[in-house]
Parts: C-alpha cells; structure tokens; sequence
C-alpha cells in the first residue's frame, strides 16, 4: 500500500459511458481541466467531480480481481493456470521446494487493487468533508456507499493475506496490520458506520450518481407513473442497504458469529426460496477505459481448434470427486478435446464459468447467502435450518436431499462441500480451508509440491 498511497501523485478522472478509471502515477505541474488532479477534487469539489469519484470507486473494485481468482484457485487446487508464466505452476504449487515471493504479482496485483478502490473511497470522503455544494444529508448518501465498498474489499484483503490495514486514510501516517480477529471486528464496524449514514437518508430515495451492477436489486414493482426512478441504473437506497447487510452477513460469519449473521441477512436481498443467482455484480467491458473479465477463458473449439494458450484448467479433483449429475459440475467445466499438460500437471477439463470477457462476475449473490445462511444456523445450533438451506442448494444442483447424519460436524463437512462446487474458481477455497484448519487435506499434484494457504503481503509494506 505504501507504493499505491504515498506516492506523491496525481489522480486524474475519466468519466466514459457510465464506468469511471482512477489511475496513479507522476505527472509535470500541469492542470488538465478535462481530467482534474488530486489537489483539484480534495477542496470545493463539484457535484460532478463527487459523481465521477463515486463512480471511479465501484470501477477500481474490479482491479486485480483476475489474479485474485486464479492465485487463490490454484493455492486450494481447484484449478492450474497453464500460461506462459511459470510461476503460476512452480511458486504457487511449491514445486521442489519453491515458496511464495513477497514481491511478485500474485501477491502484489490484488493487493494493489483492492487498496486503489480503498483509497479512492477515502479520497470520495475526504472531498466530502471539503465541499459545501451539497447537504450534509446528500453527502451521507455517498459516505454510506464509500464506506461499504471499502469493508468489502477490506474483506478480500483479509481473505487472501490473513491480515488487513484498515486505517490509510492518512497516507502519511498509515496505520497498523491488524490480525484476523481485529480486522473482522473493524470491517463489521466500519459496514455499520455505513449503515447509519444510508439510515439518516429518508428525505433522499436514491443516489444522484448512476451505480452498476445492482440491476438485480431494483424492485421496478415498486415504480408508479409518479415516481419514475430518474434513471434505469439508479438504485433506490434501501436497496442498497440490502448489499451493505449482505457484506455484513458475509463478515459476521466469518466473524464465527451464527446469531449475527442470521441478523443481518434478515436485512439483505437473502432469500432461501427466491432465485439463487439474483447478485450484485461486477461489469465489464472492451471499450475505451474499461475492463474486461479476466477470468474468462476461450473454449475449445474441436479436437482441430482446442485452445493451447492461456487456459484456466479444471483441477481433477474437482470433478473425480463431485456426485453423480451435480449441474455444476457440467455448466461450469467442460471435457477438452485432449487433456492438458504442462509442467508435469495434467488435467481433462477447462473452465465454461464465463461466457465472454464481458460477462458479469457476482461479488455476492443469493446462492452464496443461503449458504451463509446454512452456516450461521450450524453456528446458532439450529442444525434443521442448516439442513434445510443445504437441500436448497443440492436440489438446485439436481441432487437429491442431503441424507447424512444431522450433526454439526457432518452437516459442516456438507457445508463446505456445497460451498466448494457452488462457489468454484470465485476466490473463497483457499480461505475456507484455512479457517476450518483443512489446508492439509489438499491433494498434492507432484512429489516435492507443497500446500501454500496464505498470501504474503507485498514487500513494500514493510519498508
């Protein structure tokens, strides 16, 4: 974060179609009255400079997220990265004794990107405090959304490293690492924080600023000939408290708190009968300044045409140990015309989770909260509504209901079972080995591999 937050730069702002790109980096002493610096949005900021902030934030959460997915991925052997960087099957799969480097991509990239949107968020609230062109109430509107897309991406830090800086709002004056119990703490204080800014807003029904990817939230039910939203990507601010107590339910349980998850998904778009995949998403695209999905892969085309370039390929395991006609299996892997190799790694299937590099990726979606929902009630002890959300998901697998036994340490092992084949290849293996202490029941692919379930943080963070 030092090399992303005291850099002595510019921030320049670039409003495109309805996505913003926040970029770092040095610049002469020069005004550009087309894209505003740093100095220009940090005092009397416009409302338009306080949108394209807003905006430029929910686009910065995007970065970093391929090598995100594909790093984790691979450290809980769901998959292997057959590209033409070998360290993608040597470093990460501890090959003859190789460990994890503190200054390599696959432990910088992610951190660099969530802490971009981290920062952009502060420089948001930090504009907020220096401007008079709006009220105090309309400038809460935004403090709620800064504030929970930062514990969300705070959460992803915590995830993939263990450990999280919470406070950088002072570039000068960062504060500490904080370890997994603290850092869970301050995030579900900083979600409230957030919640009781969107709470003071009864006399504001939406954002002024267009949001992405909320389209699944928008209750146009609710829309009357007299109260037409101003826009068709707007969304009304209750629905977006339902996002901010979903990020809550998602730290609570990792939190290990079973009664204050089931809390907070009671608040959130949380549905045990409704439709799994209703999300809150990230967008993407391919045109100027915009970004497209980096997990996605080309399929094969025939045994003639298969891609043997940059492949995300399905670890074996994942499909030798999934049950009989579970969907997942088949909509998110397919057989390639001949199975990959390389470095030694061999595997029969590739990814079919994207379908174009334009394709939405959920940052939370119902499918997950059920599965929340499961583990908080193992947590609170109610083991039927455990079960019972578990055969939600298994029926929507096309699997029969679960038929183990109703204790918390089977209905658990279910759990996690459900969790990796519903939640493939999205960034939530590793670390749900991690917590339950299952690291050590990874398959190892080669002799001499090793099993890595922590990232460690970037080397300019201890400088």
């Amino acid at each position: 974060m030092k090399n992303i937050i005291k850099m002595k730069t510019r921030y320049y702002l670039i409003l495109i179609v309805l996505s913003a790109t926040i970029t770092s980096c040095s610049f002469d002493e020069e005004i550009d009255p087309n894209g505003p610096s740093l100095e220009g949005v940090e005092s009397d900021a416009s409302v338009r400079q306080l949108n394209e902030l807003a905006i430029g934030v929910e686009s910065t959460a995007r970065d970093g997220l391929g090598v995100e997915t594909t790093t984790s991925g691979t450290l809980a052997r769901e998959l292997y990265l057959f590209d033409a960087d070998p360290r993608n099957t040597v470093n990460l799969l501890g090959k003859d004794g190789a460990v994890l480097d503190n200054n390599s991509f696959y432990s910088t990239t992610q951190f660099a990107g969530n802490y971009r949107c981290i920062k952009n968020a502060n420089i948001l609230l930090g504009a907020l405090d220096n401007t008079d062109v709006i009220s105090e109430i309309e400038k809460n509107a935004y403090r709620g959304y800064a504030k929970t897309f930062q514990a969300y991406e705070l959460i992803e830090v915590l995830k993939s490293y263990g450990t999280v800086r919470i406070d950088v709002s002072n570039p000068d004056a960062l504060g500490p690492f904080l370890e997994f119990d603290a850092a869970i703490a301050a995030i579900r204080s900083l979600l409230n924080d957030a919640l009781n800014d969107l709470n003071t807003l009864e006399s504001l029904d939406q954002f002024s600023f267009p949001v992405s990817g909320f389209d699944d939230l928008i209750d146009t039910s609710a829309e009357t000939d007299d109260a037409k939203r101003d826009d068709d990507s707007q969304i009304t601010i209750e629905e977006f408290i339902l996002f901010n107590r979903a990020v809550a339910a998602v730290a609570a349980v990792y939190a290990g708190d079973g009664p204050g998850t089931l809390t907070e998904l009671s608040n959130s778009y949380f549905d045990l009968t409704g439709n799994l995949s209703t999300s809150v998403k990230h967008i993407f695209g391919q045109g100027a300044g915009d970004t497209p999905n980096e997990v996605f892969r080309a399929a094969s085309v025939s045994a003639e045409e298969p891609n043997n370039g940059d492949q995300i390929i399905v670890h074996n395991s994942w499909i030798n140990e999934a049950e009989a006609n579970d969907s997942r299996v088949s909509s998110k892997a397919a057989v390639r015309p001949n199975p990959s190799v390389q470095d030694e790694l061999t595997g029969s299937h590739e990814t079919r989770l994207y379908g174009s590099n334009e394709t939405a990726i959920d940052m939370i979606r119902n499918e997950e909260l059920v599965l929340v929902y499961a583990e908080a009630s193992i947590l609170a002890n109610n083991l039927q509504d455990a079960e019972d959300a578990l055969n939600v998901i298994r029926n929507a697998a096309s699997l029969p209901n679960y038929g183990g036994a109703q204790t918390t340490e089977a209905l658990t092992t279910e759990l996690l079972n459900q969790r990796r084949y519903s939640l493939w290849c999205e960034n939530h293996r590793m670390f749900d080995l991690r917590r339950y202490d299952l690291s050590n029941t990874l398959p190892i692919d080669r002799a001499g591999d090793d099993v890595f379930n922590i990232l460690p943080v970037p080397l300019a963070e201890n400088q």
